[in-house]
């Protein structure tokens, strides 16, 4: 049969999903401690996951036939997406650029590696802190460096009164308190 009639399963072929592309023509801007997590999860995978896993596809394909076989069937799978992941993690490693937010420590102006204290007009305050596009976690209130909100507060400095742009119309945010980690802090 011809395979334009096939439904075939791309979601193995995809690249890691996870994180959005990097804008075209930017630097991959990545906190020290947002690079070393990224090398260990990479030496994870490559020194105990897929060996681990590579292991066990190969006892479950000595156990004869494969097509019936969940646990050949799964490591398979499985091994697909580490390889995935080890790519894509190669890949953002080679394109890191490593920024040390410490040498901004004491100052009051908002570049990258910033932790921002900001009220909205409501009097809501909302604390983030901005990183790579590779270490964002909203729940703990780390934002990338390209997202709208960092955008709005990059170079404006503590009292400083910023505009963000949202899709109901413009709302000011107030920047309250800026803070660097120490020189030799993680």
């Amino acid at each position: 049969m011809n395979k334009a009639f096939v439904k075939e399963n791309t979601e193995d072929d995809e690249e890691d999903g996870a994180l959005p592309p990097l804008p075209a023509g930017t630097k991959n801007y990545i906190t020290p401690a947002g690079y070393q997590r990224m090398k260990d999860e990479l030496l994870q995978l490559i020194d105990i996951e897929r060996p681990e896993v590579v292991q066990v596809v190969s006892w479950a394909a000595s156990n004869g036939d494969r097509s019936e076989n969940g646990d050949y069937l799964y490591g398979k799978r499985r091994l697909r997406q580490i390889d995935r992941r080890i790519r894509f993690l190669i890949k953002r490693i080679e394109s890191a650029e490593v920024v040390d937010s410490s040498v901004h420590h004491g100052k009051d102006q908002i570049y990258f590696g910033a932790t921002v204290v900001y009220e909205t007009a409501d009097g809501t305050e909302h604390k983030v802190r901005i990183v790579g596009i590779d270490e964002i976690d909203p729940i703990h209130g780390d934002i990338s460096w390209i997202s709208p909100v960092a955008r709005a507060l990059n170079k404006a400095r503590e009292g400083d009164a910023v505009s963000l742009r949202t899709p109901s119309g413009l709302e000011e945010l107030t920047v309250l308190e800026v803070d660097y980690p120490a020189p030799g802090a993680a």
